[in-house]
Protein backbone atom coordinates (compact mmCIF):
# COMPACT_ATOMS: atom_id res chain seq x y z
CA UNK A 1 0.00 0.00 0.00
CA UNK A 2 1.58 3.35 -1.03
CA UNK A 3 2.08 5.90 1.22
CA UNK A 4 -0.26 8.91 1.45
CA UNK A 5 1.42 12.58 0.86
CA UNK A 6 -0.07 15.17 3.44
CA UNK A 7 -1.85 18.04 1.68
CA UNK A 8 0.41 20.47 2.13
CA UNK A 9 3.01 18.41 0.21
CA UNK A 10 1.25 18.27 -2.45
CA UNK A 11 0.37 22.34 -2.43
CA UNK A 12 3.62 22.60 -1.97
CA UNK A 13 4.70 20.89 -5.43
CA UNK A 14 2.15 22.18 -6.81
CA UNK A 15 3.47 25.35 -5.73
CA UNK A 16 7.25 24.66 -6.77
CA UNK A 17 6.35 23.82 -10.36
CA UNK A 18 3.80 26.37 -11.25
CA UNK A 19 6.98 28.77 -10.12
CA UNK A 20 9.36 27.39 -12.05
CA UNK A 21 7.22 27.51 -14.74
CA UNK A 22 6.23 31.39 -14.63
CA UNK A 23 10.68 31.76 -14.29
CA UNK A 24 10.95 29.93 -16.87
CA UNK A 25 8.40 32.00 -19.22
CA UNK A 26 10.06 34.86 -17.88
CA UNK A 27 13.60 34.30 -18.80
CA UNK A 28 12.02 33.17 -22.44
CA UNK A 29 10.31 36.41 -22.98
CA UNK A 30 13.77 38.49 -21.22
CA UNK A 31 15.94 36.79 -24.07
CA UNK A 32 12.75 36.84 -26.79
CA UNK A 33 12.57 39.11 -29.67
CA UNK A 34 11.64 42.84 -28.66
CA UNK A 35 8.04 43.43 -29.61
CA UNK A 36 7.38 46.25 -32.21
CA UNK A 37 3.98 48.67 -32.12
CA UNK A 38 1.39 47.39 -34.15
CA UNK A 39 0.80 49.99 -37.54
CA UNK A 40 -2.35 51.73 -36.20
CA UNK A 41 -3.20 55.48 -37.24
CA UNK A 42 -2.59 57.73 -34.48
CA UNK A 43 -5.70 58.75 -32.55
CA UNK A 44 -5.99 62.00 -30.46
CA UNK A 45 -6.52 60.95 -26.62
CA UNK A 46 -9.92 62.90 -24.74
CA UNK A 47 -7.53 65.26 -23.16
CA UNK A 48 -5.90 65.90 -26.63
CA UNK A 49 -9.67 66.76 -27.76
CA UNK A 50 -9.92 69.06 -25.00
CA UNK A 51 -6.83 70.73 -25.50
CA UNK A 52 -7.51 71.91 -29.25
CA UNK A 53 -5.64 69.24 -31.01
CA UNK A 54 -5.52 68.21 -34.47
CA UNK A 55 -6.70 65.82 -36.48
CA UNK A 56 -4.79 62.53 -36.18
CA UNK A 57 -2.58 61.78 -38.80
CA UNK A 58 -1.14 58.70 -40.50
CA UNK A 59 2.78 57.67 -41.18
CA UNK A 60 2.30 58.37 -44.94
CA UNK A 61 1.30 61.76 -43.99
CA UNK A 62 4.45 61.89 -41.93
CA UNK A 63 7.00 61.08 -43.58
CA UNK A 64 10.39 60.18 -41.71
CA UNK A 65 13.08 62.95 -41.19
CA UNK A 66 16.15 62.73 -43.60
CA UNK A 67 18.88 61.39 -42.35
CA UNK A 68 17.40 59.84 -38.82
CA UNK A 69 19.38 56.66 -38.19
CA UNK A 70 18.91 53.42 -39.90
CA UNK A 71 17.37 49.85 -37.98
CA UNK A 72 15.14 49.95 -35.67
CA UNK A 73 15.09 53.41 -33.43
CA UNK A 74 12.48 55.99 -32.15
CA UNK A 75 13.31 59.04 -34.44
CA UNK A 76 11.80 62.75 -31.92
CA UNK A 77 11.59 65.66 -34.15
CA UNK A 78 12.14 68.93 -32.07
CA UNK A 79 10.66 71.36 -34.72
CA UNK A 80 7.89 69.04 -35.67
CA UNK A 81 7.47 67.97 -31.89
CA UNK A 82 6.76 64.35 -33.20
CA UNK A 83 7.77 60.56 -32.60
CA UNK A 84 8.31 58.33 -35.32
CA UNK A 85 8.38 53.77 -34.40
CA UNK A 86 10.45 52.53 -36.63
CA UNK A 87 10.87 48.94 -36.98
CA UNK A 88 14.23 47.07 -38.18
CA UNK A 89 13.19 47.81 -41.64
CA UNK A 90 13.51 51.35 -41.69
CA UNK A 91 9.74 51.54 -41.93
CA UNK A 92 7.50 54.16 -39.20
CA UNK A 93 4.84 51.97 -37.92
CA UNK A 94 3.65 54.69 -36.01
CA UNK A 95 3.85 58.48 -35.38
CA UNK A 96 2.83 60.59 -33.18
CA UNK A 97 2.90 64.37 -31.64
CA UNK A 98 4.31 64.97 -28.20
CA UNK A 99 4.63 67.73 -25.92
CA UNK A 100 7.78 68.85 -25.24
CA UNK A 101 9.60 70.04 -21.79
CA UNK A 102 11.41 73.27 -21.89
CA UNK A 103 15.10 71.14 -21.74
CA UNK A 104 15.72 69.46 -25.08
CA UNK A 105 18.86 67.70 -25.75
CA UNK A 106 20.52 68.42 -29.30
CA UNK A 107 19.75 66.39 -32.55
CA UNK A 108 22.07 63.45 -32.37
CA UNK A 109 21.69 59.88 -31.21
CA UNK A 110 21.13 58.46 -27.85
CA UNK A 111 19.54 55.24 -26.31
CA UNK A 112 16.84 54.63 -23.61
CA UNK A 113 19.43 54.17 -20.87
CA UNK A 114 16.65 53.67 -18.03
CA UNK A 115 13.01 52.82 -17.68
CA UNK A 116 10.46 53.39 -14.90
CA UNK A 117 6.83 52.17 -15.40
CA UNK A 118 5.89 54.92 -12.95
CA UNK A 119 6.56 58.15 -10.62
CA UNK A 120 5.59 61.47 -10.12
CA UNK A 121 7.35 63.73 -12.19
CA UNK A 122 9.16 67.01 -11.32
CA UNK A 123 6.28 69.06 -12.32
CA UNK A 124 4.28 67.31 -9.84
CA UNK A 125 2.10 65.36 -11.74
CA UNK A 126 1.80 61.41 -11.57
CA UNK A 127 3.52 59.72 -15.00
CA UNK A 128 3.70 56.29 -16.47
CA UNK A 129 5.76 55.04 -19.25
CA UNK A 130 8.50 56.78 -18.60
CA UNK A 131 12.01 56.60 -20.59
CA UNK A 132 15.08 58.20 -19.81
CA UNK A 133 17.25 58.90 -23.33
CA UNK A 134 19.88 61.87 -21.62
CA UNK A 135 20.58 64.83 -19.00
CA UNK A 136 20.71 68.50 -20.06
CA UNK A 137 21.43 70.81 -17.55
CA UNK A 138 21.31 68.32 -14.82
CA UNK A 139 17.49 67.79 -16.28
CA UNK A 140 16.69 64.21 -16.73
CA UNK A 141 15.26 64.17 -20.50
CA UNK A 142 12.63 61.41 -21.15
CA UNK A 143 9.39 60.03 -22.73
CA UNK A 144 6.23 59.69 -20.71
CA UNK A 145 2.41 60.35 -20.68
CA UNK A 146 0.56 61.52 -17.34
CA UNK A 147 -1.50 58.49 -15.27
CA UNK A 148 -4.77 60.69 -16.06
CA UNK A 149 -3.53 60.91 -19.85
CA UNK A 150 -4.16 64.98 -19.58
CA UNK A 151 -1.00 67.29 -21.04
CA UNK A 152 1.14 68.99 -19.12
CA UNK A 153 0.27 73.03 -17.77
CA UNK A 154 2.46 75.68 -18.67
CA UNK A 155 5.98 75.18 -17.26
CA UNK A 156 6.10 78.61 -15.48
CA UNK A 157 9.79 79.03 -15.75
CA UNK A 158 10.38 75.70 -14.63
CA UNK A 159 12.90 73.23 -16.30
CA UNK A 160 11.62 70.37 -17.63
CA UNK A 161 12.73 67.37 -19.37
CA UNK A 162 9.70 65.58 -19.62
CA UNK A 163 8.41 64.65 -23.55
CA UNK A 164 5.08 63.96 -22.74
CA UNK A 165 2.79 61.97 -24.67
CA UNK A 166 -0.73 61.13 -25.13
CA UNK A 167 -1.43 58.28 -23.12
CA UNK A 168 -1.87 55.48 -25.86
CA UNK A 169 1.31 56.46 -27.48
CA UNK A 170 2.76 56.37 -24.28
CA UNK A 171 2.05 52.40 -24.38
CA UNK A 172 3.12 52.15 -27.69
CA UNK A 173 6.49 53.69 -26.67
CA UNK A 174 6.89 51.57 -23.80
CA UNK A 175 6.08 48.48 -25.91
CA UNK A 176 8.48 49.27 -28.55
CA UNK A 177 11.94 50.57 -26.54
CA UNK A 178 12.90 48.96 -24.00
CA UNK A 179 16.79 50.10 -22.30
CA UNK A 180 19.17 50.26 -25.27
CA UNK A 181 16.77 50.81 -28.10
CA UNK A 182 18.11 53.60 -30.69
CA UNK A 183 16.61 57.24 -30.16
CA UNK A 184 17.50 59.28 -33.15
CA UNK A 185 17.06 63.36 -32.40
CA UNK A 186 16.61 65.60 -35.37
CA UNK A 187 16.08 69.33 -35.39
Amino acid sequence: MAARLPSWAWVTGLTAGATAAVVALAVQADHGQRPTAAVAEPRPSASASAHGSAAPHSTAQHALPDGSGEGRRIVYSLGEKRVWLVDATGKATRTFTVWPGTVSPQPGSYSVIARRQSLKGSDGVEIEHVMYITKVQGVNVAFSNALDGASPPPANGQKLGGIRLHKEDGAALWAFGGTDTKVSVVR
